[in-house]
């Protein structure tokens, strides 16, 4: 009798104490997410009446690096290519690394029928193929086609941007005349993040809300400070300083070679900007769970700087967050019908897990406000916790072993 009291005892304390837990995580999160946004720089707007103004003095090349990006690369070259003009001379590159699909063909219709609305010079856009890579060398990623396309680049700015990336129509001027107001030598803009599928809207709002909390905006662009950071989907270098830092070459073997680029900026004592560009470029990263599954487990671990607790741990808190309420609130009411005498306390830990319930709609609602992402199955990051942990400790295993580390089929280890 003693023991089935006993362990009664342990099961309410842990039922109240994990959902204490989780709504507190919940609860750090959401306020410090409203902090980090509520001062983190934005990408200026274009006053009125500049939007038909001429475009100033200078010259830019968007380059699009692209591997099997049939799915993705037409409506990115239609974005940029029906941008107002940043510059006086800018013209856009698609650089093919090697693409099995229809990658090149869709690229080269998208911008015929882009040009030919526009009444544009056909000069504007051309397409280049990186070739095969280096025998003997490690090249990961968009590396080796960036490297490449900057035999053919001669302008003053160049812009990578990633071919699931969409822009709206001023987010190239907005972006190229904040850099040279602001003296940037790279200037990089964090997108708002679009959801698809089922597995995009399990995962990727628990991903955006850990990344907005996570990363350091307001160090990242201190000049004083040491933290480097940038998203590689939308990276503006002048390409002097881009040079000077060695570009990708210097980075031919680097997994996650946005964070290594913006570091080398600071390093060399050049000026970072990392701006948020929410109403400027919307990112949709993956299309079905295995390419998330694919994408998130060869990040997971170097985008915490290959702190292997940290990412355990991180991939352990998130499932008690958000799977957790889902999970206990069902065990709270049960217990507290089979345990009278300890009902108070069970139904205190089932108050708590209602409350986290309601903290992630809270989340999801900011979200709303925030990225204009809909509340559309925002109930499913209950399950989005467990995938997330899974990623973790397969990120650990794929990364320090570099058994099925891949990135789009490619091998990286």
């Amino acid at each position: 009798m003693a023991g089935t009291a006993l362990t009664g005892t342990v099961l309410v304390w842990s039922l109240l104490l994990l959902s204490a837990a989780a709504a507190l995580g919940l609860s750090i999160l959401l306020g410090g997410l409203a902090w980090v946004f509520a001062r983190a720089p934005r990408l200026a707007a274009l006053p009125e009446p500049d939007e038909q103004a001429q475009p100033p003095e200078g010259s830019l090349t968007v380059v699009v690096p692209a591997y099997n990006e049939a799915a993705n690369i037409g409506p990115c070259l239609s974005s940029l290519l029906a941008s107002a003009a940043p510059c006086s001379h800018w013209r856009v590159l698609l650089v093919d690394d090697g693409s099995s699909d229809d990658t090149v063909t869709i690229g080269r219709q998208a911008s015929a029928q882009a040009l030919n609305e526009a009444d544009a010079s056909a000069e504007r856009f051309a397409v280049l193929d990186a070739g095969p890579r280096p025998a003997g060398e490690r090249w990961v990623g968009k590396t080796w086609p960036c490297t490449r396309v900057m035999e053919e680049v001669d302008s003053d700015w160049v812009l990578f941007v990633d071919a699931d990336v969409r822009l709206q129509p001023t987010a190239l001027r907005r972006a190229l005349g904040q850099a040279v107001a602001e003296q940037a030598d790279l200037l990089s803009l964090a997108p708002r993040l679009s959801c698809g599928c089922l597995a995009e809207w399990m995962v990727q709002p628990i991903m955006v809300s850990l990344l907005g909390l996570g990363f350091p905006i307001e160090a990242a662009n201190d000049p004083a400070s040491a933290v480097a950071f940038a998203a590689g989907p939308f990276m503006l270098f002048r390409r002097s300083a881009y040079e000077a830092i060695g570009g990708h070459r210097a980075l031919a073997g680097e997994v996650v070679e946005d964070l290594a680029l913006a570091r080398r900026i600071k390093d060399t004592g050049h000026r970072l900007r990392y701006l948020l560009g929410l109403d400027a470029a919307e990112l949709r990263m993956y299309a079905n769970f295995p390419a998330l599954w694919e994408g998130w487990t060869k990040n997971w671990l170097l985008g915490l700087g290959g702190n292997v607790p940290a990412a355990l741990g991180a991939a352990a808190v998130v499932p008690l967050m958000f799977s957790g309420p889902w999970l206990l609130a069902p065990a709270a009411a049960i217990a507290a019908l089979a345990l009278p005498a300890e009902r108070m306390l069970l139904l205190a830990a089932l108050a708590l897990t209602v409350l986290c319930i309601g903290l992630q709609l809270a989340l999801r609602l900011w979200m709303r406000w925030q990225f204009a992402l809909p509340l559309r199955h925002w109930w499913l990051m209950g399950a989005g916790g467990l995938v997330v942990a899974g990623i973790g400790p397969t990120s650990v295993w794929r990364t320090l072993t570099g058994r099925g580390w891949t990135w789009k089929g490619r091998p990286l280890g």
